[in-house]
């Protein structure tokens, strides 16, 4: 069991560490600002002469958009690109609370940043909401936030699953984790607009100025996240036939490069 200490993860905000560090967050800002730009971006229906919304257009967007940008990025960081991503690595003492905090605040200005881009490109007369997240007028709020929780720990338990150590699915994530997010626009877009991540639906309602519900993207993704990702740890789990296999790393990467750094230190010193 980490102390505190290590659960707060101060150390990361050191000379050495605090480089690789930036260089994850960066790669969250990036990554979440390409999700809210391709993904919002086929959401502006009215380019079509009937103004309909394609429902298929919008899910495969969203997912291969996702599915991609964890490809590039996933050695840096994790490829989050969530913050209901990021909060399940937090409660599960996968990251640090300082990276956990770090990330999701990159997140949101990657989300606002991607959002910003689309409207400054799209003419004013085709925009429309620019992507922005509402239930369904039909359904009550804790309808909404049941949908989300649902799409929050679908995600989640994919993510879990396909970056389990002992597994050794690591290849095989970002296109799990696309098709789930697929998976879950194809079902919900009619019922929340389909969030499954807080920060990109932060990131239209901030461009837009439209925040009726928001609270339902943030709460419902991120319990469910949470949830998921305590139930995959503590049951479901796989147990490794030696107990140093069983750390789940998702910043392999930046670990070795830490490594790297340390011993050049002591051979300089030396």
């Amino acid at each position: 069991m980490p102390s505190m200490k290590d659960r707060l993860g101060v150390k990361e905000l050191t000379t050495g560490a605090r480089v690789l560090l930036l260089k994850a967050l960066f790669a969250e800002f990036l990554g979440t600002l390409f999700l809210n730009f391709f993904g919002c971006a086929s959401v502006v229906h009215k380019w079509s002469p009937d103004g309909a919304a394609n429902i298929i257009q919008i899910a495969l967007a969203f997912g291969l958009a996702a599915a991609s940008i964890i490809q590039c990025i996933c050695h840096v960081s994790g490829g989050h690109i969530n913050p209901a991503v990021t909060l399940s690595m937090v409660f599960t003492s996968n990251i640090t609370i300082v990276r956990g905090l770090l990330y999701i605040i990159a997140q949101c200005l990657g989300a606002i940043a991607g959002s910003g881009i689309l409207i400054a490109l799209t003419p004013e007369n085709v925009g429309g909401n620019y992507g922005t997240t509402g239930p369904d007028a039909r359904l009550t709020e804790p309808q909404a936030l049941g949908m989300e929780f649902i799409l929050g720990f679908i995600l989640v338990l994919v993510v879990f699953a396909v970056c389990d150590p002992v597994r050794n699915l690591g290849h095989h994530a970002p296109l799990a984790i696309g098709f789930v997010i697929l998976l879950g626009h194809l079902a919900a877009i009619p019922y929340t607009g389909s969030s499954m991540n807080p920060a990109r639906s932060f990131g239209s309602a901030v461009v837009v100025s439209h925040w009726d519900h928001h609270w339902v993207y943030w709460l419902g993704p991120s319990l469910g996240g949470i949830c998921a990702g305590l139930i995959y740890k503590h049951v479901f789990a796989m147990q490794p036939e030696h107990k140093e296999e069983s750390e789940y790393r998702p910043v392999r990467a930046e670990e070795k490069e830490l490594q790297l750094i340390n011993v050049k230190k002591g051979a300089d010193n030396a």
